[in-house]
């Protein structure tokens, strides 16, 4: 596999697969601070991800059989779109407990 071809599915699926890069112009003295806080934000969406990914095992434990009835979560691209689907399904498939674990994905994604 030629180095560009695995640079480019490390950005489509990798680590850095939900990250863009940015450049800007701070001065000097100022370099640590922005460094620092882009890395509070990546730490920041990585445990995000961790939780969807949490959420969504724990309600496919749960609710398996019930939510995947007709739902097919290898055609969504990513954890964002599988976890609303999932919890749409939740809430509308599942018992109070179900409905607490949707309401909760869905408030994690941010809708």
């Amino acid at each position: 596999m030629a180095v560009r071809d695995r640079i480019q599915r490390y950005r489509e699926s990798g680590g850095a697969s939900d990250l863009v890069r940015v450049e800007v112009l701070v001065p000097a003295a100022r370099r640590n601070d922005i460094l620092l806080q882009a890395a509070e934000m990546r730490a920041g969406h990585r445990q995000k991800k961790e939780r969807l990914q949490q959420n969504l095992d724990e309600a496919l434990a749960r609710y398996g059989v019930r939510l995947l009835d007709n739902i097919d979560l290898d055609r969504l691209p990513d954890l964002v779109q599988k976890s609303k689907v999932v919890a749409d399904a939740l809430i509308e498939r599942g018992d109070a407990r179900a409905f607490v674990m949707g309401r909760r994905m869905l408030s994690e994604i941010g809708q």
